[in-house]
């Protein structure tokens, strides 16, 4: 049987070449059609050289084979194209400041898909940062400069210059949503000494720790994580039994402020409560206002009905601080100052203000003219005369703003670190003492470092900010490219009014005048007549009352210069009539 077979196919083969052989010269269908064609040829060589040298089992399992593997290409090959084209790549712009890939979700879509929805597992995008904006062409502050300062020789001294904001609206709107880059720290803690090392070789105290020299080195080696003093060394959470310490509620709701921080403190009554003015209604409710006070400031506040039970005294959220660390209340005064990152973990901008000063415009303005716009995370301006920290402390010695030989410790000590006076060669730093009383910043761990190791020569030397502000500065800018937004003072003076101390006040205050009975204009009506024998005596010319004219102009009679003037006059006739009667 197979046998018979096998030969009725060897058959069917030889019978199919001889019709193609015999028919050459006549027609048939096929050949009529096509004449076979080379390929035809060389595949029937190929076949017949199998079967020659193969067995005929074996040349159906090869055959078997090589279809068994065409397939599986095939499989693999149309299964690849369908991953190729169902998984998308897209970009996605974060913040317009930087772009970022992701592979989409595969789906597939047909008739009988059913829209079939495949999740893939994404790795996690990288970390987003805000790289800052520029204003459109042609825009106004474009081409905003400063004019000159105006030519008035009786007013020397500093004052505002114009400042180019933008409406609210677009400050509000052009708000980061992301923080921005901190070069080289990305995370920063705080040291917590639970039994406080006093061992140190000067300086420290018990709210800031005692940090050796070292230790002052190390903080200023920039790396990736660090861990620095930074005040409230003595408790596990600042303001709670650290000095400084603050109630439970206001700890509380200090914690509740995720956004813009409007800082101010007063200790020792030494100044008024300056209201904000020109604040938005946005600002009013997203802007956290506090101001920071002792309890002497706290009872002068409750006895003259300024403090209610909400804890507030206008827009201002008051705090009061208890167990001050510090005497001095110009020290103290340094730790909202500088360490308000601390007292307000979540706020992401800040905005500092001394308390003799009065805010006069929104703090959105603030934040994007002198940080956003300029891409910057601190901004301070400079001092509105002195550029030089050793003319800086000079100014303090002769001003006494504080003991003469601390300041020149502190200055011998900068020296032998490296401090020069100031010269061009800084460029483009265009101060190293600044106007210390604003700061605005944004919170992230680079600026964070800059006003705890600030904050710490405050501890350690004088309290004197201007003298140790360069110091810090130029020690974090060697070993990163972080540089300090600094503007000028008149553009400072543009958004904040400054007021007297509270003592200035009281001295400068008018005295409640006395009530004075404006003279008559007309003389009183004369006596009646005496009826006497004696005949009436007519009075001279000199001895009959005045009468008080004003003149055209004058707003009423100048009684201090007429009372003297009309003495004079009173004594001249009365010397014109003795000389008359002595004649």
């Amino acid at each position: 049987m197979t046998g018979g077979s096998l030969g009725i196919r060897s058959g069917s083969y030889g019978s199919l070449d001889k019709q193609l052989q015999n028919n050459n010269n006549g027609v048939s269908p096929i050949q009529s059609a096509r004449k076979p064609s080379k390929m035809l040829k060389e595949k029937e060589r190929l076949f017949h050289w199998i079967c020659k040298f193969a067995g005929r089992k074996k040349v159906g399992m090869l055959f078997l084979c090589l279809i068994s593997a065409a397939v599986f290409v095939w499989v693999l090959y149309v299964g690849k194209g369908e991953d190729e084209q169902g998984v998308s790549v897209e970009n996605i712009s974060v913040n317009n400041s930087i772009t970022i890939s992701y592979l989409g979700s595969l789906q597939t879509h047909g008739p009988q898909s059913n829209n079939v929805t495949f999740s893939l597992a994404l790795p996690p995008p990288p970390p987003a940062v805000f790289l800052g904006y520029t204003l459109p062409p042609g825009h106004p502050c474009n081409l905003f400069t400063l004019p000159p300062p105006p030519a008035d020789k009786k007013r020397t001294g500093p004052r505002p210059c114009p400042v180019c904001y933008l409406p609210v609206e677009e400050s509000i709107a052009l708000m980061p949503k992301v923080p921005s880059d901190s070069p080289v720290l990305k995370n920063l803690t705080y040291i917590y000494e639970e039994n406080l090392s006093r061992e140190t070789e000067f300086g420290g105290s018990d709210f800031g720790g005692y940090p050796t020299l070292k230790q002052r080195s190390d903080s200023y080696d920039i790396r990736e994580s660090m861990s620095v003093h930074c005040g409230f060394v003595g408790g596990s959470k600042p303001g709670r039994n650290t000095g400084y310490d603050m109630d439970e509620v206001d700890l509380h709701d200090m914690e509740q402020c995720h956004g813009v921080v409007v800082a101010s403190a007063i200790f020792g009554n030494f100044d008024e409560i300056n209201q904000p003015t020109n604040i938005s209604d946005y600002s009013k409710e997203t802007v956290c206002f506090y101001m920071f006070i002792d309890e002497v400031t706290e009872a002068y506040l409750r006895s003259s009905g300024k403090l209610g039970s909400d804890r507030k005294v206008g827009i201002w959220r008051t705090v009061v601080v208890h167990n001050p660390p510090y005497t001095d209340g110009r020290r103290t005064g340094k730790i909202p100052k500088l360490l308000v990152h601390r007292m307000f973990p979540n706020a992401r901008f800040s905005l500092w203000i001394d308390g003799k000063l009065e805010l006069v415009v929104d703090p959105y303005q603030i934040l994007e003219r002198f940080l956003w716009r300029k891409n910057a995370t601190f901004a301070i301006s400079k001092h509105y005369k002195r550029f030089d920290v050793f003319t800086e402390a000079e100014a303090n010695k002769a001003a006494g703003k504080y003991d003469n030989a601390s300041i020149d410790f502190q200055i011998e000590f900068y020296k032998k670190e490296g401090l020069a006076p100031y010269s061009e060669a800084k460029l483009p730093i265009i101060s190293d003492v600044p106007e210390g009383c604003v700061i605005i910043r944004e919170h992230v761990p680079i600026s964070n470092l800059l006003t705890c190791l600030w904050f710490n020569e405050v501890d350690r030397f004088t309290s004197r900010d201007q003298i140790s502000f360069s110091t810090v500065r130029d020690h974090i800018r060697e070993r990163t490219n972080w540089t300090i937004h600094m503007f000028y003072d008149c553009e400072r003076r543009n958004f904040v009014v400054q007021k007297y101390h509270r003592d200035v006040l009281e001295h400068l205050a008018p005295r409640v005048p006395v009530a004075v009975p404006p003279p008559p204009l007309l003389p009183p009506p004369p006596p009646p007549p005496v009826i006497s024998n004696e005949p009436p005596v007519q009075p001279s010319v000199e001895t009959l009352p005045e009468r008080v004219v004003n003149g055209p102009g004058k707003r009423g009679p100048r009684r201090g210069r007429d009372r003297r003037s009309g003495s004079r006059r009173h004594r001249k006739v009365v010397a014109g009539n003795r000389d008359i009667d002595s004649s």
